[in-house]
């Protein structure tokens, strides 16, 4: 646990369970809507089997800094200088774990690039909010008819 003065630390494999609570409802309320893949997104897409992945995969612990103030409400996940994925709990959003998770990873992991989905245009508005402009660089998400666009800072 960290304290309320420092809340981000390391992902450990003990936060595989809650990583995996908030990747889940995350995107149900985000993509879920865009997809509308029912099976996917209400079938497939457990906590229980996305927290296995934690375990099976130690990347993906690896490379996760979590907001940690007593109780883990979100976490970002790195690569090289993109972000891969920055998730609140959905009851605490608004509250400036984002974007203090966002703070961290530029200042101290040298982020620079993400991408994002062109049709949330509420996760590009905060990247954009926190410093990042949308490129003129388009890709399709792997597998869908959806273009994912990339920010950079």
């Amino acid at each position: 646990m960290m304290t309320h003065l420092n809340p981000i630390r390391k992902a450990e494999t003990a936060d595989a369970a809650r990583l995996a609570e908030i990747e889940v409802f995350n995107y149900r309320l985000n993509f879920y809507p865009i997809f509308k893949n029912d099976w996917y997104y209400f079938d497939e897409l457990q906590v229980s089997s996305e927290a296995a992945c934690y375990h099976k995969d130690k990347t993906l612990i690896a490379h996760t800094y979590v907001y940690d103030d007593g109780v883990v409400k979100g976490f970002i996940r790195i690569d090289g200088n993109e972000v891969k994925k920055l998730f609140v709990e959905p009851v605490l959003q608004g509250q400036s774990i984002g974007a203090k998770l966002l703070r961290y990873a530029v200042e101290h992991l040298d982020v620079r690039f993400l991408w994002a989905l062109e049709k949330n245009t509420r996760a590009i508005a905060f990247y954009e909010r926190h410093g990042f402009r949308m490129t003129d660089e388009k890709k399709l998400e792997d597998g869908t008819t959806e273009y994912l666009v990339r920010l950079e800072r």
